[in-house]
């Protein structure tokens, strides 16, 4: 069970955590450090609390078998869990029931089910992020570009933003940002990352960058990040909500296939010309079984004889949309503005129109 956030300190505050109701010291002890696990700090009664918001106001509540019976009487309200060790009490059943527990957990069976439900609730955990990937169909595809398009165009509507950097050989998203000497953790600090992470903590912990928290790579050689750490890393920007944005290699490890997997939609970009289509054409054949919905992105200019919607059949892909060729943002870059910056550009525009789809009911999401 991870900490909070890779190297944190005693010094670190706590998120407010549950309320534990239990006498039996010995599930006290064991409460308290599933507490710590998931970086919160409970409140602990030895009975129902005669103050009645100690009782509602707490995320969750953690009542002892022990004293179950004595809480029968407490205002019902939901997010109330009891928690024993006694295997075969039928009555446990009967009692859960009666105080309006919403399951019976037993420990220790069940602590790793435990701190994730003590972690969600000192998080507040609502919708998981819609998380998307972009991957080139070829070298020079122009997917860093549109990634980070994506991640400024999803911030300028007020959407919590997370950008991802999962190409450890690329130039790093966070100098396309220019926000490469932006204090925060990169993916180094990640790396012996395992269990959970709290998400809160990972994003604060991130540079910031008009708007949109980016997860990059050093400047020193990267080193390996295992697929643990892309796991944890990952499901804890989820849990934040808002858009998370992946920046993908061509290659497949097995960090970039896990990657692949939190994914809820990935664009193939793909430039307009025939060589370009035939390589895309085998990412995608590598892609297409472990990606839940792959689509393309057509990137002009075209060669001759050739369109949008005749690369998107030659790849038999969806069309997520066409992206203009925009000769511009070279120039842009080597003035220090970000691809994508500009909401008014064929990068911006589309980028805009990409989110107002997929976010949409019913859209891309």
């Amino acid at each position: 069970m991870g900490a909070a956030v890779p190297g944190g300190g005693a010094g670190e505050s706590r998120r407010a955590g549950p309320l534990i109701v239990t006498e039996d010291l010995a599930l006290l002890d064991d409460l308290l450090r599933l507490c710590a696990a998931a970086g919160v700090e409970p409140a602990v009664h030895h009975r129902v609390p005669e103050r009645r918001a100690s009782w509602t106001d707490p995320p969750l509540v953690l009542v002892g078998d022990d004293v179950a019976a004595r809480c029968r009487a407490a205002t019902r309200r939901p997010g109330v869990v009891l928690v024993g060790r006694e295997q075969d009490d039928p009555g446990v059943w009967r009692l859960a029931v009666e105080v309006g527990a919403e399951c019976v957990l037993r420990l220790p069976e069940a602590e790793s089910v435990l701190v994730d439900r003590i972690a969600d609730a000192a998080e507040g955990v609502g919708r998981q992020a819609l998380t998307v990937g972009v991957v080139g169909g070829r070298g020079g595809a122009g997917a860093s570009t549109l990634a980070c398009g994506l991640a400024l165009a999803a911030a300028r509507t007020g959407r919590r933003t997370l950008l991802v950097d999962g190409d450890p050989l690329g130039g790093g998203l966070d100098v396309l940002l220019g926000g490469e000497r932006e204090d925060g953790r990169r993916w180094s600090d990640f790396a012996a990352s395992k269990g959970r992470l709290a998400g809160g903590a990972l994003e604060e912990s991130l540079p910031a960058v008009r708007g949109v928290r980016v997860l990059s790579w050093g400047r020193e050689p990267a080193a390996p990040v295992p697929p643990e750490a892309v796991r944890s890393v990952l499901a804890a920007a989820r849990r934040r909500g808002g858009v998370v944005v992946v920046d993908l290699p061509r290659g497949t490890d097995e960090a970039a296939a896990e990657a692949l997997t939190q994914l809820d939609l990935a664009l193939l970009v793909v430039p307009g010309e025939l060589r370009a289509v035939a390589a895309a054409h085998r990412v995608a054949s590598v892609l297409g079984p472990v990606v839940r919905d792959l689509r393309a992105v057509v990137r002009g200019p075209y060669a001759a004889g050739l369109d949008e919607r005749w690369v998107a059949d030659a790849l038999r892909l969806p069309l997520a949309g066409e992206l203009p060729y925009d000769p511009g943002i070279v120039a842009d870059q080597d003035a220090g503005v970000p691809p994508g910056a500009e909401p008014r550009g064929a990068l911006g525009r589309f980028c805009a129109d990409f989110w107002e789809r997929a976010l949409a009911p019913g859209g891309a999401a």
